[in-house]
């Protein structure tokens, strides 16, 4: 079986990470090939929404330790794509023009739950858990802490990095880190939902949306009034020579 399996729903790709004997555990193999899914699912004109969620009970447990030990005995270029790869894929989600739902079905923890907050949108089982449980290991919870601390208040993101402490459903809706805590067999329902919702809106709006958003995410209040008033120029021209 592919370590991701890709599904369609009309307009909306599902991306399964299929690792279930591993907790969906994120190695080379399965990083690159989420990597290249999300990216295809892009260009693929009739996908206008992406759903990415884990096969059997976790979401991703994060990044597959057993290879980590592998690579490092090996060589030191490895390691270094291994890391690049990492950046890349936790990098990606804000770079699509499509927006993405994260069904998180089960445990998320390290990378997985930076690919759990990755989404634009997250939806979360009520029996699922959010962690970053590095710390406990000696290591660092570091590639995924750029996204976390954008999206969690200071203190909450720093509790999470700082104790290794997992959080409940209901915690990380209460921080604001999903937008929807649903029963287990309700989760793939309310994450299509969502999907085709948006699938529906017209794509040159969509990407359009999502570009000014994650820009003005990183902008100075002025600096952000400036991009959005550009982004209406452009749409206008847009509507312009379309009609």
């Amino acid at each position: 079986m592919p370590d991701l399996l890709t599904d369609n729903d009309g307009a909306v790709r599902i991306l399964t990470l299929n690792r279930p004997e591993k907790r969906n555990a994120l190695n080379m193999p399965l990083s690159e090939a989420l990597l290249d899914g999300l990216r295809q699912a892009d260009r693929d004109a009739g996908v206008r929404a992406i759903v990415l969620t884990g096969a059997g009970p976790g979401f991703c447990a994060g990044a597959d330790l057993s290879e980590f030990a592998e690579l490092q005995s090996n060589k030191a270029a490895l390691v270094e794509r291994r890391s690049e790869l990492t950046m890349e894929l936790h990098g990606a989600f804000a770079k699509l023009t499509k927006p993405v739902v994260t069904a998180i079905n089960g445990a998320a923890m390290g990378g997985g739950a930076g690919l759990a907050l990755a989404g634009d949108i997250a939806v979360m089982s009520e029996t699922a858990r959010i962690g970053y449980p590095e710390v406990k290991h000696g290591i660092v919870a570091a590639v995924v802490m750029a996204n976390l601390v954008r999206q969690a208040g200071r203190k909450a993101a720093f509790e999470l990095v700082a104790t290794g402490a997992p959080i409940e459903a209901a915690r990380a809706l209460e921080l604001g880190l999903v937008n929807r805590v649903v029963a287990p067999q309700m989760l793939m329902h309310e994450a299509m939902q969502y999907a085709h919702t948006m699938a529906a809106v017209a794509p040159q709006a969509m990407a359009a949306t999502k570009t000014l958003f994650y820009r003005v995410t990183e902008l100075p209040f002025d600096q952000a009034l400036e991009a959005g008033r550009e982004m209406n120029q452009r749409m206008r021209a847009f509507r312009k020579d379309k009609s």
